[in-house]
């Protein structure tokens, strides 16, 4: 039996279309087509039905993928837990992030990793909105917010802390705000999304928490570009502190409220490292996941 045909079998199940399992394979679709045909050869029944307009299983395909696709699961498994026992992790880690945190957070660290683990392969997958660690074969993600739910593990990477800074520039010229709730009448830098953009959140150091409502005239869906616009003296805005610490620390952005915590949404969240429940989980998961922490850790 062909397992590569088998798993590009579980592929076309999964996506639905000879197409878009070529996608996730990088194949060319003639490719996945011709490696149906020789399954259904060896196996003597057809797994699809095909028309120019439509692909769907046969009842014969939907019995053999309910039963074959655990049982490849547990032999790649089995493959993974003998080859971490002889060797350093290998094959390929698909991670997923914000944008942001890849050009930040990742990119910088990578060197190292790779250094360290030159047989492992890094496939970053990095969007703006969250993906189907599933149905995109993640094997790991980086979440922001509460922890995650669902059937999933995760692990707390780093607690998130926010600042509201403002460049020199902009200090100099309008002055700094002397309470939280100055920022109300103050034309704000806003995140687009839901959530950030109409308020934002204070606690001083006695635990009492303040709600300011904000507006602006420039609302940013990027995370680095919200800290390029505050850098150059476009008002004030709410940062997490892996896109403004440097900046701080350099002078080129002033934090407004250093006495305050403040957030959009809740206090206390954090990044996550999400990944799949599994019954095993692989060496190079493993090692990317203390690799990440003891970089964030030691630069926190």
């Amino acid at each position: 039996m062909d397992f590569d045909s088998v798993r590009v079998f579980i592929e076309v199940m999964k996506h639905g279309s000879f197409a878009a399992a070529a996608r996730q394979r990088n194949m060319d679709p003639s490719s996945i087509s011709r490696s149906i045909s020789g399954l259904e050869s060896q196996l003597g029944f057809r797994l699809f039905q095909r028309t120019t307009r439509k692909l769907s299983p046969t009842e014969a395909g939907n019995e053999y993928y309910q039963r074959v696709q655990n049982l490849m699961g547990e032999f790649d498994r089995a493959s993974e837990a003998a080859l971490d026992l002889v060797s350093l992790p290998t094959g390929t880690l698909r991670v997923t992030a914000c944008t942001s945190f890849g050009q930040r957070v990742l990119a910088p660290i990578l060197p190292k990793l790779r250094s360290q683990y030159p047989n492992l392969t890094l496939d970053l997958v990095l969007m703006d909105h969250h993906v189907d660690l599933v149905e995109e074969n993640i094997d790991i993600a980086v979440r922001f917010g509460k922890r995650p739910e669902g059937d999933f593990v995760s692990s707390k990477l780093v607690p998130r802390r926010f600042h509201v800074c403002a460049s020199p520039a902009y200090v100099k010229k309008l002055g700094a705000p002397s309470h939280p709730s100055d920022l109300e009448n103050l034309d704000c830098l806003l995140f687009s999304m839901p959530g950030y953009r109409s308020s934002w959140k204070f606690r001083n150091q006695s635990n009492v928490d303040i709600k300011v409502p904000v507006s602006g005239h420039l609302l940013v869906s990027h995370g680095l570009t919200m800290t390029a616009c505050a850098i150059s003296g476009l008002g004030p805005a709410l940062l997490p502190d892996w896109l403004c610490r440097d900046e701080i620390n350099n002078g080129l952005l002033i934090d407004l409220f250093p006495d305050y915590q403040c957030t959009a949404t809740d206090f206390d969240t954090a990044a996550w490292l999400v990944y799949p429940s599994r019954a095993y989980l692989p060496s190079k998961v493993r090692i990317f996941v203390d690799f990440l922490k003891a970089e964030i850790e030691g630069h926190a």
